[in-house]
């Protein structure tokens, strides 16, 4: 009984919360008042795209509105909160690749490879899906070496704001509050995997909430 509950649950939340969950986003996106800060000139080439997990609430809507050649595409995670990620991002015109550093992590690596070959995009949350926060995972840290690929990182800092006490801390700048959205381009190019990891890691800290 209990298992049947706990599915049904499941199934209720994957159709309610997807849609909910973008609806807040969009509304509470159009409420804020926004400060641009581009601190490299602006990529509309194919890209990688990273920021930190605690950020998606903001940041997804970021990379849907970027001007990048090709489609848009994100790693996802293949728990049951990835699967709910999923039907939200194809709300947000991206797709979801499931698979990441603790389960799945070949199969999203060889579908990552493909979709940089065709010449689209991906976002990855470097600590994502569970930690710890803060922390930078390999995965695209070497597909921008192996394929020379500029990294688009997006931070956001909101005057006011909600934050969970999830392991993440996940963020909400609360609505009609400042948020000041930070753009850079991070270039990788012929740098060691750890050398590589350590300084992206850096320019992700540099405008990421404490």
């Amino acid at each position: 009984m209990k298992k049947l509950k706990k599915a049904i649950v499941r199934k209720i939340s994957l159709w309610i919360l997807p849609s909910l969950l973008h609806f807040l986003m969009v509304m509470f996106w159009k409420s804020y008042r926004k400060n641009f800060h581009y601190l490299d000139e602006e990529c509309n080439d194919n890209a990688l795209l990273v920021g930190w997990h605690s950020e998606l609430f903001v940041s997804l809507l970021v990379y849907q509105k970027l001007k990048l050649k090709g489609e848009k595409f994100s790693i996802v995670s293949q728990h049951h909160d990835g699967e709910i990620l999923t039907k939200l991002l194809a709300k947000l015109s991206i797709t979801a690749i499931r698979g990441s550093s603790a389960k799945g992590a070949r199969g999203a690596l060889m579908n990552a490879i493909k979709i940089l070959k065709a010449h689209h995009n991906i976002s990855f949350t470097p600590d994502g899906p569970k930690g710890p926060r803060y922390s930078m995972s390999d995965g695209v840290v070497a597909l921008a070496i192996k394929f020379r690929l500029p990294i688009v990182v997006v931070n956001y800092k909101p005057h006011s704001y909600w934050q969970l006490r999830s392991w993440d801390q996940f963020l909400i700048p609360k609505p009609f509050s400042t948020v000041n959205i930070y753009y850079q381009v991070v270039h990788l190019y012929d740098m060691e995997l750890d050398e590589a990891k350590s300084y992206l890691r850096q320019r992700m800290l540099e405008y990421a909430l404490a």
